[in-house]
């Protein structure tokens, strides 16, 4: 494997980096403290090719594969540094629209890509419910065939665009009677305009503020047939394996930006601050520090942009190592963020100097896509040879 990026693809990394710190850095704080999500900054990602990232340009899309979305990803998340915001693209692009344009008919990547790619249409996914998490396949959300109309009823919890996405990805139990019940779920796109959709309770979280997250409630809501997406019954096991890959490479790769602006930042602080009278970066404790950090950004980026290529080279998601990508980085990352804090002391705890916010951030990384503990299982089926 060769993993020297090209002038091309290095451009598209720092052509991203210098948008995200110019258009995006400016007010995060601010966006952070209100819970602000920016539709202007959304236009504008859509007239820099960001949010059509990996979809071919005959739908709206700039045409990148899955390693140049990944550059791009984590270039504007470096610059950028709002967490929430990157998760709303990810959502939108890579959750939403990553299985349109893999599982959609061609009707409906016309319909909906080119409009997501401009950021007109923003997408969401729904899969969790109140009751189901991990457990994704035990959820109660039907689906029900009414002539030429699907009626679905169901809450969905924990959706990432919800108060403002007009197109959604959303599974539904078709055939209650399937073993395994993963065989009875389809997928439809459902747009916010239909029938029977409403948003529910707005949720409030930790981190991840410039995003908005909801309930959506499904009562009675209409969908016309042809809008389901991929296989009746098999949408949940084409739809999810087709996500995994990419949720944990492109969805991911923010993470690593982050990882990355929060080095530079700290190490700059270190030269800075004086104590003892001297630079705090003499000390040999917070060097060791700052190099773990670097230790498991550079990791990180293998894991991540293995996973990437092998989607590029195989278009078939890496089970194993996407799990091991996203563990790893997910975890690596909250220990970068929390030793950053501890070095800048009593400043780290203040929002001035940005990298408390990258931990609040950072929290959903171990949980959202998969728990820590999920993707641990996954790696050790493997490894028994206890199959999926």
């Amino acid at each position: 494997m060769d993993f020297r990026f090209t002038e091309e693809q290095i451009a598209l990394y720092e052509g991203a980096r210098a948008f995200g710190r110019a258009e995006v850095h400016p007010g995060v704080l601010e966006r952070d403290k209100n819970c602000t999500f920016s539709r202007e900054i959304w236009k504008k990602m859509g007239e820099h090719g960001l949010l059509g990232a990996p979809y071919p340009v005959e739908y709206g899309g700039t045409g990148l594969s899955a390693v140049e979305t990944c550059l791009v990803s984590e270039g504007f998340a470096e610059g950028a540094e709002d967490g929430g915001t990157t998760l709303a693209w990810g959502a939108s692009t890579i959750l939403c629209g990553v299985p349109i344009w893999k599982l959609g008919s061609e009707e409906h990547k016309r319909r909906y890509l080119p409009a997501m790619s401009s950021g007109e249409l923003i997408g969401g996914f729904c899969l969790s419910e109140p009751d189901s998490g991990s457990d994704a396949a035990s959820m109660k959300t039907r689906a029900v065939k009414k002539g030429n109309k699907w009626i679905l009823n169901g809450t969905k919890m924990w959706i990432t665009n919800g108060p403002v996405g007009g197109v959604f990805v959303v599974t539904a139990v078709t055939d209650p009677t399937a073993r395994p019940k993963a065989a009875g779920i389809s997928t439809f796109l459902v747009e916010s305009s239909f029938p029977g959709f409403k948003v529910g309770q707005h949720i409030e979280k930790m981190g991840m503020k410039t995003s908005l997250t909801s309930e959506l409630v499904f009562e009675d809501c209409e969908v016309p047939e042809e809008n389901l997406l991929g296989i009746e019954n098999y949408g949940f096991i084409m739809s999810v394996k087709l996500i995994l890959g990419w949720e944990r490479s492109c969805l991911l790769a923010p993470g690593m930006g982050g990882m990355k602006a929060t080095i530079d930042r700290t190490a700059k602080y270190l030269q800075e601050r004086h104590q003892f009278g001297r630079p705090i970066a003499k000390f040999q404790a917070l060097r060791h520090m700052l190099a773990q950090m670097k230790m498991d950004y550079e990791l990180s980026r293998n894991l991540i942009y293995r996973v990437a290529w092998q989607l590029d080279r195989d278009g078939d998601p890496p089970l194993v190592d996407a799990a091991i990508a996203k563990l790893f980085l997910s975890e690596t990352s909250q220990r970068c963020f929390r030793d950053a804090i501890q070095m800048h002391g009593g400043n780290g705890f203040t929002t001035e100097y940005h990298v408390e916010r990258s931990l609040r951030d950072s929290m959903i990384s171990t949980i959202g896509g998969g728990t820590s503990e999920v993707q641990r299982g996954i790696i050790a089926r493997s490894i028994l040879d206890l199959g999926f």
